[in-house]
């Protein structure tokens, strides 16, 4: 594999596009004897139409923690649902401290040492941190009634502990992705569980948070707890993991210690195969003028943001959270209609005010949050997909077309190769990467002028990250015009022909791809220059 191909994997780790290392974990000496605290003997487990797991084995030591790693529909999450209780197996058996055990609910599992935090967020948005953290748990007093007090004191000392500074009371709707994520952990970690899952813990958390869960994870680890870790972010592999378990197809594929690897190595158990490519070259020239946008502002969040956009160009957006990139997105798309500034669409000025109206004039939207957001998980891939073009496909006896439309539908997962039994598959039993390409699909099919995606593979794997670049090189090659903001540093590097810098709602400037390196990116990024 090549070595600037290598650098781009490793160097995928930040959620925040920062330049500085992961600080990692002293590795455990772990001898051959030591007993497991969990052991995964041959377990199988299917849906209608997918085997999800075959004959899988895992082990997972005290004291230790197991990087469990795969692309997307390797198996990984259904595994964890059957240790944590939410899934039972067709076949095989687990262990627990040797002995053998039957999770029939996740309740049964936190009773037995088992927490797991998941990679989608499940908190209460209208109820306090404390209230969350020990929701089915709750302090009682003399009366039988819930001892707030109580219960906001053992919460406020756990927040210590974990040191995280969070007021107990505050409502978990008001805070940040990031913070609910750390709320995630400090739930988990309430349970004083011997075992401890993570589901891609990191995927909404800053560089200064992933240190702080890797101190959380030392600690666990000098108490004996052991850890699953599940990431598709390299780097945090190499910092932290003990042994490394791979999964590919529903198949447990081989496991190693952590040091005895190296990424090349660990790509190839993943995938199977070399990536020969990941960033497509695009050969096609950049269009004519599209778009001019002009001291776009929202009060109180960004303001003065002016670029161009060119058909078939495609302009990367970075910036550290809460830089303002996404709030330009949702102004651009009428989510948050700006409060002053300027669009002009081939030259003519448009003032969008709702998403329907950006519809309308040809722009798209891949939101960031996929479960938040984009999918509608009780649905089905159609149902999901058909949401943007539902009411064009409506006959003048006021009946929808639904021949037509699941020709289209049926046409679209063709193309983007999206991995489903059948139209009729409830879209959250898809991996994350197909579930992106279904919510890619749903925008394409509204034949777009403008896509706007915003963090476009963020939780999924590289072997569909490469898929993902390779559509959006080829709509750009075909005239579309694309605007892609990404946390992920060489991913906007790798796949941009100009890049805007913004730190704080400020656009800090905008960078060629020739003079686009790292290095610069950061320096606007955290405002240390500017670009005038």
């Amino acid at each position: 594999m090549p070595a600037l191909l290598m650098e781009y994997l490793i160097m995928f780790a930040s959620a925040t596009a920062s330049s500085t290392p992961l600080v990692g974990i002293q590795p455990t000496a772990l001898p051959a004897d030591e007993p497991y605290l969990l052991e995964i003997v041959n377990v199988s487990k299917g849906f209608p139409g997918v085997v999800a797991l075959s004959n899988v084995q895992l082990r997972v030591r005290p004291g230790s923690v197991l990087a469990l790693m795969g692309e997307n529909g390797a198996g990984k999450s259904t595994l964890m649902k059957i240790i944590a209780g939410i899934y039972q197996p067709d076949a095989g058996e687990l262990r627990l401290r040797g002995k053998p055990v039957v999770f029939d609910t996740p309740l049964a599992a936190l009773q037995s040492g088992i927490a797991m935090i998941h990679q989608e967020l499940n908190l209460m948005p209208h109820m306090s941190i404390a209230e969350n953290i020990w929701i089915g748990r709750e302090q009682l007093n003399g009366f039988h009634m819930i001892d707030h007090r109580e219960m906001h004191r053992c919460t406020a000392k756990l927040l210590e502990r974990l040191r995280i500074d969070l007021d107990p009371e505050e409502q978990v709707g008001n805070l940040s992705i990031a913070e609910r994520q750390m709320v995630e952990i400090a739930k988990a970690v309430s349970y004083d569980s011997d075992i401890l899952i993570m589901d891609e813990p990191t995927s909404a958390i800053t560089d200064k948070e992933v240190a702080h869960l890797f101190s959380i994870i030392a600690d666990l680890k000098a108490q004996g707890k052991g850890i699953i870790y599940i990431t598709h972010k390299m780097n945090e592999v190499f910092a932290i993991a003990d042994e490394v378990a791979v999964f590919r197809d529903g198949a447990y594929i081989g496991l190693q210690r952590a040091d005895s690897m190296d990424g090349d190595s660990l790509i190839s158990m993943m995938v199977g195969r070399e990536l020969s490519q990941l960033f497509p070259v695009r050969e096609k020239p950049i269009g004519d003028l599209l778009m001019s946008v002009r001291d776009l502002r929202l009060d109180g969040i960004f303001q003065g943001v002016s670029f161009d956009l060119h058909a078939g160009e495609i302009l990367g957006i970075a910036g550290l959270m809460g830089s303002g990139r996404t709030n330009v997105a949702e102004a651009l798309f009428g989510i948050t209609p700006s409060d002053g500034g300027e669009i002009r669409l081939d030259g003519r000025p448009v003032r969008i005010s709702d998403p329907h109206m950006a519809i309308e004039k040809g722009f798209a939207l891949l939101t960031e949050d996929r479960k938040l957001s984009g999918l509608f998980p009780c649905l089905s891939v159609m149902e999901n997909m058909e949401m943007a073009v539902l009411p064009h496909y409506v006959g003048g006896n006021g009946f929808i077309q639904q021949k037509a439309l699941r020709a289209l539908c049926e046409d679209m997962c063709k193309k983007l190769r999206v991995k489903t039994p059948s139209l009729e598959q409830c879209i959250d039993t898809l991996s994350g990467g197909n579930q992106q390409k279904a919510l890619l699909a749903r925008w394409l099919m509204t034949n777009p002028r403008i896509l706007i995606l915003d963090e476009p593979t963020r939780g999924i794997d590289v072997g569909a990250k490469a898929e993902i670049y390779r559509l959006i090189a080829y709509l750009a090659s075909e005239g579309m015009a694309v605007i892609m903001i990404s946390s992920e540093l060489p991913e906007v590097l790798g796949m941009s022909d100009r890049v805007m810098v913004m730190h704080e709602g400020e656009l800090m400037g905008t960078l060629d791809r020739g003079e686009a390196t790292q290095e610069r990116v950061m320096q606007l990024a955290s405002g240390m220059s500017a670009v005038h």
